[in-house]
């Protein structure tokens, strides 16, 4: 031992190999335990696959397909079988419709959507004249606007009677009830009668049951809840008068009277001579004829009758094509939208509304509400909008069915369209043939699908002598064929996952 320190020298350390050997063999066990595991599953998987294929049960049939549709890539097409399906049944019927628009004049058009989607157009963005399918948007906006539950009151005013005697006028007034007849009137006679009508003689037994037994003065007709325009500026000679009008506030068998020929000339008049004649026939007695005037609002009501809800007076002006209620409606509408009973103030509320639905508009010009003129135009775009925007509303019930009823009943007849059509005609004559504007032929509305799915169509003919039955029934034919293939795609089990 010495003061300089101690230095301390060792050789090399060496650990034993055993622990590493023990650590690696450890850790080869968990390995060749799953990997026997995973040859074990596999193999059981495949056996469950054969027995299964070759087994059936009620949950996985024995089919090749049940093996086949593991190789379908997550991301392919035939994922969504459904739409694949429809895809397909929609493509074959626009190939159809096009087979058909290829022989629809220039100023025609055709548009067909299945639950919404559009599936074909032809032209639709082409304005043209629409004859009695412009009812459609009248009918809509009404009931929105005054509500399917909406009535139409007619009443008596007058002076109270006194020991059964009225001692001044009596009058009628109008509340713009469209389908007010007299129970006697031939309305059988019509080509197509009216129905869900209000009695005009329920009103004459209601005044003879408060005690009225005469009338010291006349029976006048009060139709001032409208205007004064019977007829629209914009109808021909042989449309005014004729087809339609005139029409008030006050009209009872559009304007006919018992023992009369034709419409009279004011339909307030007209109205007020049925009613004294139904009077009459109860045994009261009027001293002043009949006439029109005003009522005095400080005199009592003696008695009043509603119609039907307006979804049935809609449903009569679709089905029988009822000019005057559609003209009369559309006066209704300026009344409760601004108390204008005019056909300007209806038309206002009608462009409105159908541009708050987002109907396209390019185009659209609106003169009257039944479509007896020529100077209206619509689109079949805008159309088709009004028909979807309907489609749940009681319109679709009160159009005429193919085959069936109204103005379509003589229509489709035997063919896979019967009974299953439902929809608006519209049809407006122009002779001779040569001259503008064309012949109309319209058609537009609903086909129910055997799937459960709901064809919206509109389709307008505008051409020389379209209305003349051999003209325009080959289209309609062509389309009600085209329409009942309807879905004739492939089934979706035919384009599901393989």
């Amino acid at each position: 031992m010495t003061d300089r320190g101690v230095d301390i020298v060792t050789g090399p350390v060496r650990y034993p190999a055993w622990p590493f050997l023990a650590l690696v063999l450890l850790l080869l066990v968990p390995v060749g335990v799953l990997g026997a595991q995973l040859v074990w599953s596999d193999a059981q998987a495949d056996e469950h696959e054969a027995v299964t294929v070759s087994t059936p049960t009620a949950s996985r049939p024995a089919s090749a397909d049940a093996v086949a549709q593991l190789s379908t890539r997550l991301l392919d097409l035939r994922r969504l079988p459904e739409q694949m399906a429809t895809v397909g049944d929609d493509s074959q019927l626009s190939d159809a419709l096009g087979e058909l628009a290829a022989f629809v004049d220039e100023r025609s058009c055709l548009a067909v959507a299945v639950d919404g989607r559009e599936v074909f157009s032809h032209n639709t963005d082409v304005p043209v004249i629409p004859a009695s399918t412009h009812k459609l948007l009248v009918a809509a906006v009404a009931l929105e606007v005054l509500g399917a539950d909406h009535v139409f009151t007619t009443s008596v005013s007058g002076p109270a009677a006194v020991e059964g005697v009225i001692d001044g006028d009596l009058v009628l007034v109008g509340g713009g009830d469209p389908v007010l007849v007299s129970d006697d009137f031939p309305i059988g006679d019509d080509s197509y009668p009216p129905f869900n009508t209000t009695s005009l003689d329920l009103l004459a037994d209601a005044v003879v049951a408060s005690g009225v037994t005469s009338i010291r003065g006349s029976v006048l007709g009060d139709g001032g809840r409208y205007d004064d325009e019977f007829v629209n500026a914009s109808w021909g000679p042989d449309v005014a008068f004729v087809e339609a009008g005139p029409y008030d506030a006050l009209m009872v068998n559009d304007a006919r009277v018992v023992g009369r020929p034709g419409r009279q000339r004011d339909p307030n008049e007209a109205a007020a001579r049925e009613f004294a004649r139904l009077l009459s026939d109860r045994g009261v007695r009027t001293s002043g004829g009949v006439g029109v005037g005003p009522a005095d609002p400080a005199q009592p009501v003696l008695a009043s009758i509603e119609s039907e809800p307006l979804s049935a007076v809609v449903a009569e002006m679709l089905t029988t094509s009822d000019n005057d209620t559609a003209e009369m409606l559309l006066k209704e509408l300026g009344v409760a939208d601004s108390g204008a009973g005019t056909v300007a103030a209806g038309l206002d509320v009608v462009d409105r509304a159908l541009r708050s639905w987002g109907i396209p508009m390019d185009g659209v010009r609106l003169v009257d509400a039944s479509g007896l003129s020529s100077d209206n135009r619509l689109t079949c775009a805008a159309l088709l909008g009004v028909l979807q925007r309907v489609q749940g509303s009681s319109i679709p019930d009160g159009l005429p069915v193919a085959g069936r009823t109204g103005t379509l009943g003589g229509d489709f007849v035997g063919t896979p369209m019967e009974g299953r059509m439902v929809a608006k005609t519209g049809t407006l004559g122009n002779p001779p043939a040569d001259l503008d504007p064309p012949a109309v032929k319209g058609l537009a509305g609903f086909v129910e699908t055997a799937e459960g799915s709901t064809i919206q169509f509109a389709f307008v003919l505008n051409a020389p002598d379209i209305n003349i039955p051999e003209n325009f029934a080959p289209y309609w034919l062509a389309l009600g064929e085209r329409l009942a293939t309807y879905p004739s795609g492939p089934a979706a089990v035919t384009v599901g996952p393989r």
